[in-house]
């Protein structure tokens, strides 16, 4: 994708990638994403706002060349290395440029980049940096979700640049959106996945872009907006305290016991008219379990004793909740044994940074029997009675 405009003399330089399939080796990334950045022309300096991922490096490098303008200053909202991987390479095509940051992003740059102190302007909080006619304005936002981070505004054109703030992992063709359920979507996953345990960090850094004049934001990932109302209107939505009169079912069944139990679980729920989604763990994408703990009341587990302890497959599941940290306010346990066990303490133990108000735990020893079936109709009917009382039925 070659070089395109965004403004007079704004410039998207992002690489595509069609192909990545996991981020962080553990995000599945169903629609690839991309590295975007993107160049500012102003009258007396050049300022190149973050870069891509080493991989993409070269088609990133031939984009540059493609503008033939010389680079003074590196933006770097964002240590990480899908975005900061090329400041190196950067920095050896135009030695004389300054990489522009926060004191605690430089420090993290040194040393995952190994550059040197000598290639630092380090900037404060609300500091502004003049491109001759065009200015730069830097809001620090730690935990947005590393600690260094900070978004990029550029007060002329009326367009921040939030790097992983408000971003999508989607690789497209069309760069601009306004917004529409597609792009919400892939825009829900990527808060799912990578910003709900600083909920109330974003809470409050989003005061910070809705007080600004906002014509277009230009994240790090997937597609620019062109209506800034959308991904921020959705984003205030997903922070907020509010609730979904809604169920998720995450579960393994190794010999039919909790299946047989799950799916009672299930009519019950349709006979209450009570939303739900349902997972099984050994084949469940876990983007669709993040997206669903987002604003999903109510969080059933159900495994079989596996060696003493839950299946491994849930173990990794509440472990990934765990550090989610949803605002999911209620679960249930429902399990199998066949010997001696001790499942409700462990799972309740993998799950301790949840704030959770549990339902009697069902056990099952072995099949389920018909007190089971009441057991299980029972938390149902607390179920729809725990999401009256919060105001969500």
């Amino acid at each position: 994708m070659e070089p395109i405009k965004l403004s007079e003399r704004v410039y998207f330089l992002g690489v595509q990638d069609w192909d990545r399939e996991l981020f962080d080796e553990i995000i599945p990334l169903p629609q690839g994403t991309s590295y975007n950045c993107y160049l500012i022309k102003g009258s007396e300096k050049v300022a190149l706002i973050d870069t891509v991922d080493p991989k993409k490096e070269d088609i990133f490098l031939e984009n540059i060349k493609e503008l033939n303008l010389k680079i003074d200053l590196i933006i770097s909202n964002h240590a990480e290395q899908d975005h900061s991987g090329a400041i190196p390479k950067v920095l050896s095509l135009y030695p004389e440029a300054k990489v522009v940051t926060n004191e605690k992003c430089k420090n993290f740059l040194r040393d995952l980049l190994l550059i040197p102190e000598d290639k630092f302007l380090t900037i404060k909080d609300g500091e502004e940096l003049s491109l001759g006619d065009m200015t730069l304005k830097f809001f620090f936002t730690p935990w947005v979700h590393w600690p260094e981070t900070m978004v990029t505004y550029l007060k002329e054109d009326k367009i921040l640049f939030p790097c992983d703030f408000l971003a999508s992992h989607i690789a497209t063709g069309e760069i601009f959106s306004k917004g529409d359920d597609f792009i919400k979507s892939t825009a829900k996953r990527y808060y799912a996945e990578i910003m709900m345990p600083y909920r109330i960090s974003i809470k409050k850094h989003l005061e910070i872009v809705k007080n600004l004049k906002i014509d277009m934001i230009a994240p790090s990932h997937g597609v620019i907006y062109t209506d800034p109302k959308f991904i921020i209107n959705a984003y205030e939505d997903w922070v907020s305290d509010n609730l979904k009169n809604e169920v998720i079912l995450a579960y393994v069944s190794m010999h039919g016991s909790i299946e047989k139990a799950v799916d009672f679980f299930e009519r019950k729920l349709v006979n209450l008219g009570i939303p739900y989604k349902k997972f099984n763990v050994t084949r469940a994408d876990i983007g669709e379990i993040a997206m669903a703990l987002v604003d999903s009341a109510t969080l059933i587990i159900s495994t079989p004793v596996f060696l003493a302890n839950p299946h491994p497959k849930i173990s990794f599941i509440l472990s990934f909740i765990n550090d989610l940290r949803p605002k999911t306010r209620f679960a249930g346990i429902i399990s199998s044994f066949s010997w001696g066990q001790r499942i409700e303490e462990q799972i309740k133990a993998q799950l301790n940074f949840c704030k959770l108000e549990y339902f009697p735990s069902i056990i099952l020893k072995g099949y389920p029997k018909q007190r089971d079936f009441s057991s299980i109709e029972n938390m149902v009917i607390s179920i729809k009675e725990k999401h009256k009382e919060i105001g969500i039925l």
